[in-house]
């Protein structure tokens, strides 16, 4: 294999929403910057997420200047959110856990409960360095993550997109694959690696920045989702299932928690140091 290197870097700036593709990103202790800071929630507050809104695949939301948010959906107006200003909270649950949150404004609410036709709110992470701390069993004092689904980043490889694409070639729905990249949401994107060599990684530096490798990433029904249709099929879970099952999770893709702060950029090295 050649040198492993940083092939993509990607965003999200609102949980579930379509992801936004850079060259180069900031990496703050709780992820990369700009990402996972905005998500929507239901009337109990709870979390609205692609699994039972395969719709919000369709939603584009563009990182502004200033964190605030550009959104655009197909049959839509455009709309322009506004960081909302600093004030009161309102407690979200993102699965197990409960955190404070700042409401956006009631056209940006509209907007999304139009989209999904049913009644949503759209919330702002204010203070990721303090409102939502890691899960305590991959932690260490005082880390935090934004609306992200439990890490601060999340790794896949070009390799293993391309092995497990020649398992799903093999499977028993093969008109499903060759499966994007982007059915998987990373943050970043690895070339230059066996298949599967992630699987043995600790510790990398991707560039400059060093991350520590905290778990394997179970996937969910979101990777059966066209992130450009919003339509449902039965890969990669099905090849997943076969080939890639690790006690209860069907893993694609490695979590990672940052040991530093710093640049990424595209092309980056990436080593690995444990």
């Amino acid at each position: 294999m050649g040198n492993p290197s940083l092939d993509s870097i990607h965003v999200h700036p609102l949980k579930a929403a379509r992801g936004i593709t850079l060259t180069e990103a900031a990496v703050e202790p709780w992820g990369l910057a700009g990402d996972r800071r905005w998500m929507l929630v239901d009337e109990k507050r709870k979390v609205i997420t692609q699994r039972p809104y395969p719709r919000m695949a369709l939603a584009a939301a563009e990182p502004l200047p200033g964190g605030g948010l550009a959104l655009s959906a197909p049959g839509r107006a455009p709309l322009t959110v506004a960081v909302p200003e600093p004030g009161a909270t309102t407690t979200v649950e993102i699965w197990r856990d409960k955190v404070e949150a700042v409401l956006a404004d009631e056209t940006a609410h509209a907007w999304f409960s139009d989209h999904l036709g049913i009644p949503v709110r759209l919330v702002h992470l204010d203070d990721p360095a303090t409102r939502r701390p890691m899960n305590p069993e991959y932690a260490r004092e005082g880390e935090t993550v934004s609306f992200a689904d439990g890490y601060p980043l999340l790794l896949t490889t070009l390799a293993s997109l391309d092995a497990l694409n020649s398992l799903v070639a093999q499977g028993d729905h093969p008109e499903e694959g060759p499966l994007p990249m982007n059915r998987f949401r990373p943050s970043v994107v690895v070339a230059g690696t066996a298949p599967w060599a992630e699987d043995t990684w600790r510790r990398i530096a991707i560039g400059e920045v060093v991350f520590r490798v905290a778990k394997m990433c179970g996937r969910c029904v979101v990777t059966t989702t066209d992130q450009d249709t919003a339509e449902r099929g039965r890969e990669p879970l099905r090849t997943l299932a076969r080939h890639r099952r690790f006690g209860s999770d069907l893993v694609f893709g490695q979590n990672l928690v940052p040991e530093s702060v710093g640049t990424v950029r595209t092309g980056d090295p990436v080593r690995v140091l444990a």
